[in-house]
């Protein structure tokens, strides 16, 4: 009898020691399946809110800034065509990026010419962040930058406003943003040759965006031909209204453009939104005094240019540069996509809406000028070497 009470004790210690090794086994385990885990990241809700709004100003640019800025400024007949294609531009990209668009822009880096197929359809997105953006969800980068992918095409459109139908546009617009747009912001931002490699300076897409649109402007329109009846036939804007309520909203979004491609809400934002705001004064007093002393009188389509004139020759330095430095560029952006313009019948090219002499010109200027003002770079930019270098 008490053999066997002596017997069941033991099974019974055993028992419980079993148990207790299991779940001590069991516990470690998990604890360090937890350890190697990675960790979820931590998203600043003030830098998220400032990128959801800056997001929202940078699609404003397009839809309704450029459409109207755009459809002011051709006949009456073309106004609704015009303002289709920064419309169209907004729905294509919109798909083309979430399918594929992201993922070759800003995927793996693949040869430093395009991103691999990883984020395909935004596959490995959710729950996560992006190297260059930590502070913020992955998802609202993405859309953050589908805002650019939408607004590069579309300015493109107004070299060839009155001459291109839809068709055409719709087919050329795809393959365009699909073939140039994806690889170009991959080789600058997206860890390709240029950024990588080169560690050429872009805060906010001077060459993506801007040089990029004007180069190929110039190209379409060189292929394209005049429109009938150019240059004998008078073509005077329908409803300049329209085009200087654009280029305000045009304005008022850039600094969603600029300020917002600090991808935080700190002072390197402040430093690009100051940067923003004083090129484009600087570079509308510039157009205007130019244009005054060569016409005799400014205008207020002058004013309206020389902004959006100076938006873009800021725009690759507005988180590099001083304050100063950026009346410099901005004054002389003013001044040389006015003499630009001005220029165009010499050329002989039939460039509709001047996207060459503002963003092909304005771009570049400011890509060079951005080079000459460097040395403000660290004092100006709080973000490391290694993002700065390429990151807009």
């Amino acid at each position: 009898m008490q053999q066997s009470q002596a017997r069941r004790r033991r099974a019974g210690l055993g028992f419980w020691s079993a148990t207790a090794t299991i779940l001590l086994t069991t516990t470690a385990a998990l604890a360090q399946e937890a350890a190697e885990a990675p960790a979820a990241p931590k998203f600043d809700t003030g830098d998220t809110a400032w990128m959801l709004t800056a997001t929202a100003l940078v699609l404003m640019m397009t839809i309704p800034g450029l459409a109207l800025f755009y459809g002011g400024l051709v006949r009456g007949k073309n106004v609704l065509s015009t303002l289709m294609h920064s419309f169209f531009c907004a729905a294509l990209i919109s798909i083309t990026w979430v399918l594929y668009g992201y993922s070759m822009a800003f995927g793996p880096d693949v040869g430093g010419i395009v991103g691999g197929t990883a984020n395909f359809g935004l596959a490995g997105v959710l729950g996560t962040a992006n190297a260059l953006a930590p502070t913020i969800p992955h998802m609202l980068f993405v859309v953050y930058q589908a805002t650019f992918a939408i607004i590069t095409p579309a300015l493109i459109s107004g070299t060839f406003a009155e001459r291109m139908r839809f068709p055409a546009f719709a087919l050329f617009m795809l393959l365009w943003s699909t073939l140039i747009y994806n690889p170009l912001a991959h080789w600058v931002w997206g860890g390709g040759w240029i950024g990588a490699q080169i560690g050429a300076l872009d805060f906010a897409g001077g060459t993506v965006v801007h040089i990029s649109s004007g180069v190929s402007a110039l190209v379409t329109a060189l292929y394209l031909g005049k429109r009938v009846g150019y240059p004998t036939t008078a073509m005077p804007p329908h409803n300049l209204p329209f085009s200087v309520i654009g280029a305000s909203l045009l304005w008022v979004g850039w600094f969603g453009f600029n300020a917002g491609s600090a991808v935080s809400s700190g002072e390197l934002a402040a430093t690009a939104f100051v940067n923003t705001n004083t090129g484009a004064a600087a570079a509308a007093l510039g157009w205007l005094f130019a244009e005054w002393f060569r016409t005799g009188k400014p205008t207020m389509l002058g004013a309206a240019s020389g902004a959006v004139a100076g938006l873009v020759a800021i725009t690759p330095a507005a988180g590099f540069v001083t304050p100063m430095a950026s009346i410099i560029i901005g004054g002389l952006g003013g001044v040389c996509c006015y003499t630009a313009v001005s220029m165009k019948p010499k050329f002989g090219y039939d460039d509709a809406l001047d996207v060459v002499g503002v963003h092909m010109v304005g771009g570049t200027l400011g890509a060079l000028l951005t080079g000459v003002s460097a040395a403000s770079r660290r004092r100006v930019s709080t973000r490391p070497p290694r993002l700065s270098r390429h990151w807009h």
